[in-house]
């Protein structure tokens, strides 16, 4: 089945009972049983849902997985994962990942005992040498967020094998249609639902897939003992984005490479960052691990006064925090999204205050240059 006819037609399709061609929403706490113990495959919504495990076996199939689980938010899936690992453990981390996977690792996970270290994770010398006795996985982001570096999932995935570590890749920027990190060698899958998966900005979730059967198993166990689950409405929704995903991520990625490549024309902007761009130093890693380069763009316009004068001026690029919908947006990390990152940390990465991350929507792509041009000019 190709990709496109497996957005439509993977994981469960309809409902056999009605011949509604689409799963009904199981709008249920629990179950009723035969006898104590004995249930038709259900017992109670935390455990499992029917709509929601709909979802999960969509998500499993579009990302070559053994397993899926869906949870209320992206960082309620990524703290599903971290819960797989024990006080005293070790963990590598990209120093370029959403502001929230900082948060929860510094100020969470790493008070209950569990250590991490930061490195640039595409540049492999440096994930090789962070490595400790006590180290249990690498944790990643590619494209990474909001700098779009891209790590070598392949090369990674072999090192994590020879020390016997875990590894979890973000993949919420590139999405399945673009990218498939199990096929690479990673262990975990995560994603943020609640953005190109869902798409239309009207639903919070976060999804995860490993190829491994224990894992899974261990992961289900997290998921039902910690709670943090997606409902059957918001799975519906989920089920419903994922459907027109593909006609959504070309023309996401259309527009964003038309708007790189002027970005890269205007003398306001200093540098951009975006892994279509042949001048990108990621960009052939990218094209041998991706079948695309995805709809977000990062530029630097050089100081924060030109930064709020296009936040300001901009009609077509929403000012919001998220990324992913079918409408353009447009935000600055420092004072957005990775605000919980320390200032001295963010000015060593590269996270300054002139800098923008737009997500490309599905408008015109002539209107948004135009929309970019008047309000840098």
């Amino acid at each position: 089945m190709k990709l496109d006819t497996k957005l439509i037609h993977g994981g469960v399709f309809g409902d056999e009972h009605t011949g509604a061609v689409s799963v009904p929403i199981y709008q249920v706490s629990t179950y009723k049983q035969k006898r104590a113990g004995e249930h038709a495959g259900y017992e109670y919504s935390r455990t499992d849902n029917p709509t929601r495990a709909a979802l999960e076996q969509l998500i499993a199939e579009l990302e070559n997985g053994e397993a899926g689980l869906a949870f209320a938010s992206g960082m309620a899936a990524i703290s599903a994962v971290l819960s797989c690992f024990n006080q005293g453990d070790h963990l590598v981390v990209g120093d370029d990942v959403y502001g929230g996977t900082y948060r929860v690792i510094a100020k969470v996970f790493q008070r209950l005992g569990i250590r991490a270290t930061f490195v640039d994770t595409s540049d492999f010398r440096q994930v090789e040498a962070a490595i400790l006795p006590e180290t249990r996985a690498i944790y990643m982001e590619t494209p990474s967020n909001p700098l779009l570096k891209v790590s070598d999932i392949r090369k990674i995935a072999q090192l994590a094998k020879a020390h016997g570590l875990l590894l979890i890749v973000d993949n919420t920027f590139m999405t399945p249609y673009w990218q498939n990190p199990l096929d690479l060698g990673a262990d975990i899958v995560v994603h943020s639902a609640t953005k190109y998966l869902g798409g239309h900005s009207d639903v919070v979730a976060g999804l995860v897939v490993t190829g491994k059967k224990v894992l899974g198993e261990e992961l289900h166990f997290l998921q039902n003992s910690i709670g943090g689950i997606l409902g059957p409405q918001d799975s519906w929704l989920l089920m419903r984005g994922i459907k027109t995903l593909g006609l959504r991520m070309k023309q996401h990625e259309q527009n964003a490479r038309q708007i790189a490549k002027w970005l890269e024309e205007q003398k306001e902007v200093k540098v951009v960052y975006y892994p279509g761009l042949i001048t990108h130093p990621g960009h052939e890693t990218a094209r041998s691990q991706a079948r695309g380069f995805g709809g977000i763009i990062s530029f630097d316009v050089g100081s924060e006064k030109l930064a709020d004068q296009v936040l300001e001026k901009t009609c077509y690029f929403t000012l919001a925090e998220s990324l992913g919908a079918v409408e353009s947006l447009i935000s600055v990390p420092a004072r957005m999204t990775h605000a919980s990152i320390p200032a001295e940390r963010r000015a060593e990465l590269g996270i300054t205050d002139g800098l923008i991350r737009i997500s490309v929507g599905v408008e015109d792509v002539e209107d948004l240059i135009m929309d970019l041009e008047q309000a840098l000019r």
